[in-house]
């Protein structure tokens, strides 16, 4: 048995200690020991890692991903490129963002999506655990439908699928589990357009009725998988909070009524607001007052974030970085700096690792703790204190299920 011993300070997905320590089983994959250095039973011969000035986290997680293989920040560029270059341009996409230390992700909606998971599983490629939606789910004519297009070019291209009408919708669900989809992803507002959100009659609209929401969930819920729903501005986050969905994503225009019941019903929050202040055109309606904020930026980076804390939602980290130029995958950490803002350091390192594994359903990932998946990442310095330390520069080893990560 090849054992390593990891020792440093020590944050475990819930609790820190300044002096902890690791035990690796690198044959099995998993964690045999981890907590106070003092504590843990340390096996003779095993090789040794890390130490003082370096701390220990679990694997970080990203919720809210996609792999569009684009460099551009374009709804006409995602759905042109084809899906076996988008496919293979991902692929360094998902080297970067192991190495920058997170061990898993959830593709809100890629271009062959479901076969980079399939082949991360093979270990035909080297990346985070992948959970794929393989297809997201949105009405005909809303979201991510390049409306230019004619409606069959247009579906024939996009990585989603369109549906109209509870039937249609649960049809849609039942492909994309055939699709080998790990969880159902539905876009309930508008968000990615052919149009710009800069122009004067751009505006949020809300998409699909509660009663296709709950037929999507129900479905959904019957063979056990998740439903994660884009939701922005106050209806559509009432309407997928009164269907039942298992996590909101952005999440924008909250308010202290839908947070008692996000709260109510234990339903994640996914703010992705790393999207937002990388982003030149959105973090411009952050700085300016006098911009024009159509979808609500500027709200959210304050006061939904405020009141995301004061009712205690389960935040979640997730970025919406897609790989293109302005979001490359491997910078995905400034999601914890951003909520860090908000929430406080602590709070930040657990919404990307703990909370994030239960968000996700991954039952053995997120946590330093004996029996778990040996997703262990060393980083210099102390994140509880200063979250930049999560910067890739800052990154010194990462373990996937106990296989320490090289580039070779």
């Amino acid at each position: 048995m090849n054992l390593v011993i990891i020792k440093g300070g020590l944050f475990d997905g819930k609790d820190y200690f300044e002096k902890g320590a690791v035990v690796v089983d690198e044959d099995g994959g998993t964690i045999l020991e981890a907590g106070a250095e003092n504590e843990v039973d340390l096996p003779p011969n095993s090789r040794i890692l890390g130490g003082s000035g370096y701390t220990i986290i679990p694997g970080l997680i990203d919720a809210h991903v996609h792999f569009f293989g684009s460099r551009a920040f374009d709804l006409m560029s995602w759905v042109t490129v084809p899906e076996s270059l988008a496919v293979l341009r991902s692929v360094p996409q998902l080297t970067s963002l192991l190495k920058s230390g997170f061990t898993a992700a959830r593709d809100m909606g890629s271009k062959g999506g479901s076969f980079l998971s399939a082949a991360i599983r093979e270990g035909a490629i080297k990346g985070p655990t992948l959970l794929s939606c393989a297809r997201s789910l949105g009405q005909t004519g809303g979201d991510d439908d390049p409306t230019t297009l004619p409606l069959h070019i247009a579906q024939e291209l996009s990585y989603s699928y369109f549906g109209d009408g509870p039937w249609e919708l649960r049809k849609a669900v039942r492909k994309v589990v055939r699709d080998g989809a790990d969880f159902v992803k539905v876009y309930a507002a508008t968000g990615s357009t052919v149009g710009s959100v800069e122009s004067k009659d751009f505006r949020i609209r809300p998409q699909l009725t509660v009663e296709e929401l709950k037929a999507i969930v129900d479905e959904a819920h019957k063979v056990g998988i998740k439903v994660a729903a884009h939701a922005i501005g106050e209806e559509s986050m009432g309407n997928v909070i009164e269907a039942g969905v298992d996590s909101i994503e952005h999440g924008m225009a909250l308010t202290s009524e839908m947070a008692a019941q996000i709260k109510k019903k234990g339903i994640f929050y996914v703010p992705t607001l790393a999207i937002f202040v990388t982003n030149p055109t959105f973090a411009s309606m952050i700085d300016d007052p006098s911009a024009k904020d159509s979808v609500f930026v500027r709200r959210h980076v304050n006061s939904d974030m405020k009141i995301a804390k004061e009712y205690e939602l389960d935040v979640v980290s997730g970025t919406d970085f897609g790989g293109t130029d302005e979001q490359p995958h491997g910078k995905n950490y400034l999601e914890l700096v951003a909520i860090a803002k908000s929430m406080g350091n602590k709070e930040a390192l657990v919404s990307a690792t703990s909370r994030a594994a239960r968000c996700l359903g991954l039952t053995n990932a997120g946590q330093l703790k004996k029996g778990f998946d040996a997703d262990v990442v060393v980083v210099k310095g102390n994140p509880v204190r200063d979250i930049e330390a999560l910067a890739p520069a800052n990154i010194v080893t990462v373990f996937k299920k106990g296989k320490q990560f090289s580039d070779d």
